[in-house]
């Protein structure tokens, strides 16, 4: 099983690429489950949200503690929340960011065992209208992004997904996707 933590900002709209990540694997012959966890719910306040995605029937319904993949739509969240723990060794942390991989890495703890990729999904986002400037939507950028770096889900599936789920603005969330997959950067160690 692949199991997928997202840390965002309420309003970014990580709980809805969660669910966004599900189906594109779901149209891939998986199985799936896409879920919040639900805390303070304001704009702005952290939010967590998680996938999960196998070939067998997923049995277990919990929030995940040792995902195989960490997304983080703020990075103003790395730091004041551990977005690694419980990160398996090998796993990806993907971040919407502005900075250099480096940087990035220098943030994350020392023992982390991890790939490290970023895109600026934000400066993406504005580009094609999601969002505003205070309160960009980064959900569909991201999943591109995810594409890229991991190969789990393939984008024509995410910009499928996009296509079916996302009530507004499709073509935008699509051209936000595809151009998030096309500049997303790793550092060679993500699997």
């Amino acid at each position: 099983m692949i199991e997928i933590r997202f840390h965002g900002r309420g309003g970014q709209g990580a709980v809805v690429a969660s669910t966004l990540l599900a189906e594109a694997a779901f149209r891939e012959g998986n199985d799936v489950q896409a879920y919040p966890y639900f805390g303070v719910e304001r704009r702005g306040a952290p939010v967590t949200a998680f996938t999960k995605i196998d070939s067998r029937p997923i049995r277990v319904k919990s929030q995940i503690y040792e995902p195989d993949h960490v997304i983080v739509l703020a990075a103003s969240l790395i730091g004041p929340i551990e977005v690694t723990s419980g990160l398996k060794e090998g796993g990806t942390v993907l971040v919407n960011t502005g900075k250099s991989i480096a940087y990035i890495r220098d943030k994350l703890p020392d023992d982390c065992r991890c790939g490290v990729a970023v895109v600026d999904a934000t400066e993406i986002s504005l580009k094609y209208g999601l969002g505003s400037k205070e309160s960009p939507i980064v959900n569909t950028a991201i999943l591109g992004a995810f594409s890229k770096a991991t190969g789990i889900v393939k984008i024509e599936s995410v910009l499928k997904a996009i296509e079916e789920k996302v009530p507004a603005k499709v073509e935008a969330n699509k051209k936000a996707a595809f151009e998030a997959y096309e500049s997303t950067k790793t550092d060679g160690e993500v699997n």
